[in-house]
């Protein structure tokens, strides 16, 4: 890695450690939770993608959710509306604070500008790496969340959650996903009807 991109994930590292809520990582010891889900989303970006994945998808993969807790969801409206609007608000914020760590370390505009377009989903399934990184949210989220979100909820949220995942994937990354992680019929049936 070159210098500028090593700033910037040390950056991306320092803020997030600062999550006051912690997570048990795979070996037990707690983590700040922004933190943990930054270096998972490194892991499967590498996993996925290995060294063809440019700076600014590595940026956005790290810092997806840097300072998340800084906008708390109770502070929108509850249902879908204000869910969807604390989600927009949280990628502006996320694309505006991941550009000026990338000024700050040197980056042209233009790629402190495709950042946020990263973050904000712009032109997904049009994009190439719009879409790379909403795969490795999606198998992020697949490795190390589905388990526990599945644990708490009914079946049929699970099926939906799972149908919903799938359809925002790559063809290739749905593919992968039925080939390495061992779905039970009716989730593998959901993924297959994503395409």
């Amino acid at each position: 890695m070159n210098a500028k991109l090593n700033a910037v994930l040390a950056a991306i590292d320092i803020a997030n450690r600062a999550d006051p809520t912690l997570e048990a990582d795979e070996t037990g010891t707690e983590q700040p939770e922004a933190y943990l889900y930054g270096v998972r989303m490194t892991s499967e970006l590498d996993r996925l993608f290995g060294e063809t994945a440019s700076d600014v998808l590595r940026i956005a993969a790290r810092g997806q959710h840097i300072e998340r807790w800084l906008l708390k969801r109770a502070e929108y409206a509850q249902g879908r509306a204000g869910y969807l609007q604390w989600r927009r608000d949280q990628g502006q914020a996320h694309g505006a604070r991941l550009a000026g760590l990338m000024q700050d370390a040197g980056y042209a505009q233009e790629a402190c500008d495709r950042v946020g377009v990263l973050l904000r989903k712009e032109g997904i399934k049009r994009d190439a790496e719009v879409q790379q990184l909403e795969d490795v949210i999606c198998f992020t989220f697949l490795k190390w969340y589905f388990g526990p979100f599945a644990a708490k909820h009914p079946e049929d949220k699970v099926l939906d959650i799972v149908g919903k995942t799938a359809r925002k994937m790559s063809d290739a990354a749905r593919a992968r996903v039925l080939s390495e992680f061992d779905l039970p019929v009716p989730l593998a049936d959901a993924v297959k009807a994503a395409a």
